[in-house]
């Protein structure tokens, strides 16, 4: 088996996966700031770091991921200046900042279903606020200064500040405001106090007064409780790469010692655009995975449009690159349920969670006795195995599904592999499952089945203007008649 390479933002090369405890992988990823819903950009991430979640489980290694959800201490920039998101949503909609993050985290966890990302631990950056306290008052003396309006971290206290951003040659300090009093402009805020005269639904005592935390402390202070110091794997936006990580960093080097950077590996992914530059908006519309349903889009589409791309590459989101994703996926959809049903009838297998077979027509060190299932396997280790390239994998996915050059016996075994490295849960969906009813359609698929049944007898009977009758009727309720469709779908409803 081929050995997991990775690409380290932080040396810009790419090294061999070891892990820091034997037969381990502890993996953090930063998680949302549960203030609105999720922009798609921002679940590419996730779907990311569920990819390195599977091909780690796939390599045999012990998995613990956490993603941390941010509910408290995020201002609406990486400055260290601007509105609190909880308090500024929760003053919009007449609600608790508790109300807020409970509501939007809630949303947050429902997206990563429908995208079949595995549910890691969600640690709420609330629940250790003593914590990030505890840390401030142990790094204050040596590696901070307080100010009116906080407590700041100077950079120039550790070494190499900025060597993951690229800092000084990238401009990766150009997001950052200025703060009254600051010794450095990269500085950052350890605590943010409370202004006099105002009060916050979110605000705790500290030995710089009542206030909340910086947004960068939480991911060090929870990061070490659940997966200690050093661990494995840090992933995150490229966005985060110049700023927010750096100064992590920054932190770990304060608490743990200048030589520990808190992860081994800092991974990250690269954003989702749109060439029109509106990737935030379409037609005026938030860009979330619950938009692409409402369009009649099955949210696995978007994860394989995701898996379609390196993650590493910018990835350009259009309606025609979605719809073209989303038939791609019908159609291995299809061949696999076809080929599902000849299964049933000549083998027994069960699926575990984990998608390995726990049984089958023979042990399953048998089917590495055969030349196609070993070179097929192979191929696919290698293109996961470097640096998690899906898009191979994908292909060789394919080709799997579509062979006739292997034994009815010798696939499950095999696909169940490849589709759950890929998070593609294709044993426990149907063709039917991926019609996807946009929002505002009103009839039923009993009715578009009568309707085409119907029109099926009128072109028999050479009836054109019935026919045509049917079809245009259709198209005024928002069906699509797809006549000679290869994937056998006959119908789509218009997105």
């Amino acid at each position: 088996m081929s050995d997991l390479k990775l690409f380290n933002s932080l040396t810009r090369e790419l090294v061999p996966f070891v892990p820091v405890h034997l037969g381990e992988a502890r993996v953090y990823s930063c998680g949302p700031t549960v203030y609105n819903y999720q922009h798609i950009g921002n679940m590419r991430a996730y779907v990311f770091a569920d990819t390195l979640g599977r091909v780690l489980s796939y390599k045999g290694y012990k998995l613990t991921h956490v993603i941390n959800i941010t509910d408290v201490g995020h201002l609406t920039s990486d400055a260290d200046a601007g509105e609190d998101k909880m308090e500024k949503m929760a003053a919009a909609q007449g609600k608790t900042a508790w109300d807020i993050a409970a509501f939007y985290q809630a949303d947050f966890e429902a997206d990563l279903a429908r995208l079949n990302i595995r549910k890691p631990a969600h640690p709420k950056a609330t629940e250790y606020v003593d914590a990030m306290i505890e840390w401030g008052k142990e790094i204050a003396d040596k590696h901070c200064y307080e100010l009116d309006s906080g407590l700041y971290f100077d950079v120039c206290t550790v070494p190499e500040y900025g060597r993951l951003a690229r800092a000084v040659t990238e401009d990766g300090e150009g997001r950052i405001e200025d703060v009254d009093g600051k010794r450095n402009k990269a500085d950052f805020a350890i605590w943010r106090k409370t202004p006099a005269g105002e009060t916050r639904q979110m605000e705790w005592d500290s030995p710089w007064g009542r206030g909340a935390p910086g947004w960068h402390l939480e991911c060090s202070v929870m990061s070490k409780a659940l997966l200690g110091m050093p661990f494995d794997i840090h992933t995150g936006g490229i966005d985060h790469r110049e700023i927010h990580h750096p100064n992590e960093i920054a932190q770990n080097q304060a608490h743990e010692g200048c030589g520990d950077t808190g992860a081994r590996i800092w991974m990250h992914n690269n954003f989702l655009v749109e060439r029109s530059g509106k990737m935030s908006k379409s037609s005026g519309e938030f860009l979330r995975l619950q938009l692409l349903i409402d369009k009649g889009f099955h949210p696995l589409a978007y994860r394989l449009m995701c898996l379609q791309a390196h993650y590493r590459s910018e990835l350009e989101f259009s309606w025609e690159g979605l719809q073209a994703a989303f038939v791609r996926l019908k159609r291995m959809v299809r061949q696999f349920e076809n080929q599902r049903q000849r299964w049933e009838e000549t083998i027994v297998y069960l699926i575990s969670e984990d998608g390995e077979l726990k049984s089958s027509v023979g042990p399953f060190e048998d089917m590495l006795l055969y030349p196609v299932v070993l070179e097929k396997l192979a191929a696919f280790n290698e293109a996961v195995s470097d640096d998690l390239n899906t898009s191979i994998a994908l292909t060789v996915l394919e080709e799997v599904i579509s062979t006739n050059k292997m034994e009815v016996s010798q696939k499950p075994w095999l696909l169940a592999k490849m589709l759950n490295v890929l998070g593609l849960n294709f044993c426990e969906i149907s063709r039917n499952d991926l019609r996807v009813r946009p929002k505002g359609i009103v009839i039923t698929e009993a009715e578009i089945e009568a309707a085409l049944a119907q029109r099926k007898e009128a072109r028999a009977n050479k009836d054109f203007a019935t026919s045509d009758r049917i079809r245009d009727d259709l198209i005024a309720k928002g069906v699509e008649v797809m006549d000679g469709d290869p994937l056998g779908w006959d119908w789509k409803l218009d997105i």
